[in-house]
């Protein structure tokens, strides 16, 4: 299944609407990344595409990464270190144990779009926003086709 066919283009919006929710209350910021293929550990190819992305430059180190490979179905979440010296292991993989069962079910926007909530709620607990927090990072879906990349995991 295409990375980019992976969500309807309605399922997207949803998903980034989702994204602008979450953040609305924390200066935490929430990004989704979807591609095909992770050769390794999903955890380890989600800390290298948050660097990638560019996720570790908040001010508050509060990124969080959802990472979902389609074809190997595969996920993680990974969180930079001010959110994640606050958040037990436990938390994420119940994000985990949640978004699999959701995806079982094909409920892929769902699944998605409920634990960038519950990230969501979490980051507020920790890192309420001050009414004026900038929106560090932006909150679209990012995609990344590497079906015949040799050095993507």
């Amino acid at each position: 299944m295409p990375a980019r066919k992976f969500l309807s283009e309605e399922d997207e919006k949803r998903i980034v609407q989702a994204i602008e929710k979450a953040e609305k209350n924390t200066s935490g910021e929430i990004r989704v990344h979807i591609e095909f293929k992770c050769k390794k550990d999903p955890l380890e190819r989600a800390k290298v595409l948050f660097h990638e992305l560019g996720m570790d430059q908040t001010e508050a180190r509060n990124g969080v990464i959802l990472y979902i490979a389609t074809d190997d179905k595969k996920v993680a979440v990974f969180g930079d270190e001010g959110i994640s010296k606050l958040v037990d292991d436990h938390f994420w993989q119940d994000e985990i144990d949640s978004l699999i069962s959701e995806f079982k079910k094909e409920n892929f926007e769902q699944g998605i779009e409920q634990v960038v909530g519950d990230i969501g709620e979490k980051l507020k607990i920790h890192f309420p926003s001050a009414g004026d927090d900038p929106d560090e990072l932006g909150n679209e879906i990012s995609f990344k086709d590497n079906r015949v990349d040799k050095d993507d995991d």
